[in-house]
């Protein structure tokens, strides 16, 4: 049985748009000083309060070393600082008001990127695109 040529297979097209997401999101992030990382870990730091590291790097897709390398560029800018003790020795981290500030204009930056990367799609097929991403993730994490 021949395979798909590469180009045709649908996991080199999800790793391409990936790819292409990120370079767009850096470029345009570059401006208010971020990488897609950082804006990553702002998002999920502000949407997950007081979480583990752990918590912070499966939500960023990245180990937890990579967590600390993004997290030291991000308090030595003023972005974060250690939060409230929570269990245990360790202090999750907590946006200051300079990340707040930097979270809402990648948050506008981001979705810019977005835009141009779903532009010709109607909102049924963004619908679509979104459940079948998340079916195939879903997949893969059985």
């Amino acid at each position: 049985m021949s395979q798909a040529p590469v180009d045709d297979r649908p996991g080199y097209r999800v790793k391409q748009v990936q790819q292409a997401l990120r370079h767009a999101g850096d470029g345009a992030l570059r401006d208010i000083g971020l990488s897609v990382s950082q804006y990553a870990v702002l998002r999920a730091l502000a949407d997950l309060p007081g979480a583990s590291s752990a918590a912070v790097a499966r939500r960023c897709f990245v180990t937890r070393q990579s967590l600390a390398d993004v997290l030291g560029a991000l308090r030595t800018a003023g972005s974060v600082t250690p939060g409230e003790p929570g269990r245990g020795r360790a202090r999750p981290m907590a946006l200051t008001d300079a990340g707040r500030q930097q979270l809402a204009a990648a948050e506008t930056v981001m979705a810019e990127v977005e835009q141009r990367m779903l532009a010709g799609l109607s909102a049924r097929e963004v619908a679509t695109l979104t459940e079948l991403l998340a079916l195939c993730a879903a997949n893969l994490e059985e």
